[in-house]
């Protein structure tokens, strides 16, 4: 088991390529302990990185050397179609298909070849570079460049979900003008829809602005919230809500709250970088001043310690923490810490990373925001009964965890514009 272990160990540090390709499958039918097949699993996985990556650069190798040369058709667009066919048949799989792999394939070769690179070394999943050329399309090469320049340092350490939040804030951090241009003209399909459904039953959706869509959401959690729970689950008592409210039937009102990080500077108009809608992500500046300005918003300032980021004018001797503390937690991690996990911080625990001391609260963890991190019921059990152990560095923000087989993974903060 030992060599097998230390076989796994090897490949997953090594930089892909053919020999670890060759060593994976030296790896099938030997003896692995738990620690060594996680190992296995990051190798196949970055192995399939590699992969992908020789697929790309074939594929677009392929539009730079057509197939063959239709007669009378010796332009550009007949030796793409013929391209196209002949990836089809050779892959099993639709023209359709065929046709995006070739154009990504060329777009990824022509606009991101660094983070091709990093696909290369299995630093990062196709469906990172996905979701660049997804966020990236509206853009000219020159500002699609500048993107892949603020995501690519953190690129390797994000899950994809964060990497298209990423991604999101550095197209408007690169092109405030043109973002705000297209949110304009996207407000302008927003519509209800109503889809039948089996069973007697329907989907009644909205596409609405991201703010109108996070205040809509608030009012029914909030309304939900005082019902009688009668059997029902939280899921029903919102769908049961939205009738409510919609209906005119709602017989207590309640207040929604939503939540919008924004830099002064962009608040008051002075500069235009990107805010964050909580539960959303990144939204223009002028959207979050739109949002700031509605009736019955309440602006509220943040007070921390220039050095230690602390918010002062707080006990941090009692177990649980303030509501400025809470605020200031839930403002600056938006969901779980857990890596992966994107529950929202305000439906979280607020664990302490070093415990509490009950008996001499002035000698154990402080509830301050320097010690607490939000964790879902699901990863806070982790954390406490599955032999989970956690880190928070209060100078980076990240939150580096250690699992039962000795591995690590960390977490990053996700800025707050």
């Amino acid at each position: 088991m030992e060599d097998g272990d230390a076989l796994a160990a090897g490949l997953a540090r090594s930089v892909p390529g053919a020999e670890s390709v060759a060593g994976i499958a030296d790896l099938e039918g030997a003896a692995l302990s738990a620690a060594g097949r996680i190992d296995a699993l990051v190798a196949v996985a970055r192995a399939r990185c590699w992969l992908e990556a020789v697929q790309i650069a074939m594929l677009a190798g392929l539009q730079e050397q057509p197939l063959t040369c239709i007669p009378g058709r010796p332009d550009a667009l007949g030796d793409f179609l013929e391209t196209q066919e002949q990836v089809a048949c050779a892959l099993r799989i639709s023209p359709d298909t065929a046709r995006g792999r070739l154009v990504e394939a060329q777009q990824l070769t022509a606009r991101f070849p660094a983070a091709l690179g990093l696909l290369a070394q299995g630093q990062v999943q196709i469906m990172h570079l996905k979701a660049l050329l997804e966020h990236t399309a509206a853009l000219d090469d020159e500002t699609a460049t500048q993107v892949e320049a603020l995501v690519l340092p953190k690129l390797p350490t994000q899950t994809v979900g964060a990497a298209r939040k990423a991604i999101s804030r550095a197209v408007i951090k690169a092109d405030p003008a043109g973002a705000e241009q297209r949110h304009t003209r996207a407000q302008e399909d927003r519509r209800t829809t109503l889809q039948a459904h089996p069973e007697g039953m329907a989907w009644y959706g909205a596409l609405l602005t991201a703010g109108d869509a996070a205040l809509v959401d608030a009012a029914v959690t909030a309304h939900a919230h005082t019902l009688d729970a009668d059997g029902r689950t939280l899921p029903q008592r919102c769908a049961d809500a939205l009738v409510e409210l919609v209906s005119g039937t709602a017989t207590s009102s309640t207040t929604a709250t939503i939540v919008v990080t924004v830099p002064f500077d962009a608040l008051i108009g002075t500069a235009d970088h990107p805010a964050d809608l909580q539960g959303h992500g990144p939204i223009t500046a002028a959207q979050a001043r739109t949002l700031a300005t509605r009736p019955g918003s309440i602006w509220r300032r943040l007070l921390t310690h220039p050095t230690t980021g602390q918010v002062l004018k707080t006990d941090p001797t009692t177990y649980r923490p303030t509501t400025e503390v809470t605020r200031h937690v839930i403002a600056r991690d938006p969901h779980c810490r857990f890596p992966g996990c994107t529950r929202p911080s305000r439906r979280c625990d607020l664990d302490h990373v070093t415990p509490f001391n009950q008996t001499k609260p002035h000698s154990g963890g402080l509830t301050t925001p320097d010690n607490l991190i939000p964790l879902c019921r699901r990863h806070h059990l982790t954390k406490h009964r599955a032999g989970w152990h956690t880190r928070y560095n209060h100078h980076t923000g990240n939150v580096t965890w250690t699992a039962p087989t000795g591995h690590t993974y960390t977490d990053q903060p996700v800025p707050a514009t």
